[in-house]
């Protein structure tokens, strides 16, 4: 039987939160000028978008043999064999 764990009520040195000044409130944001520098990677301009797919796992199995990028290797193949769109029928 598992005992519930009694808390002391103290709080250390490490579990305190650090002082908020006026210093680390400017270096909050990095801006040049009036414009915000965003920070970390870059937005893609054409992102992928996640998809569920049921394939039958042999298929998986032998691309997963082909080595890492598998899923990148498989995207581009589909991309490549995309069916040209249809003219709507008027």
């Amino acid at each position: 039987m598992s005992a519930k764990r009694k808390t002391s009520g103290r709080i250390s040195s490490r579990d305190e939160a650090p002082e908020i000044t006026d210093e680390w409130i400017e270096e909050a944001d990095l801006r040049r000028g009036p414009k915000l520098v965003r920070r970390g990677r870059p937005r893609l301009a054409n992102p992928r978008r996640l998809l569920s797919l049921r394939l039958p796992p042999d298929v998986i199995a032998s691309w997963k043999a082909t080595g890492p990028g598998w899923q990148t290797r498989m995207a581009d193949l589909l991309e490549r064999s995309t069916p040209k769109s249809r003219k709507q029928a008027g």
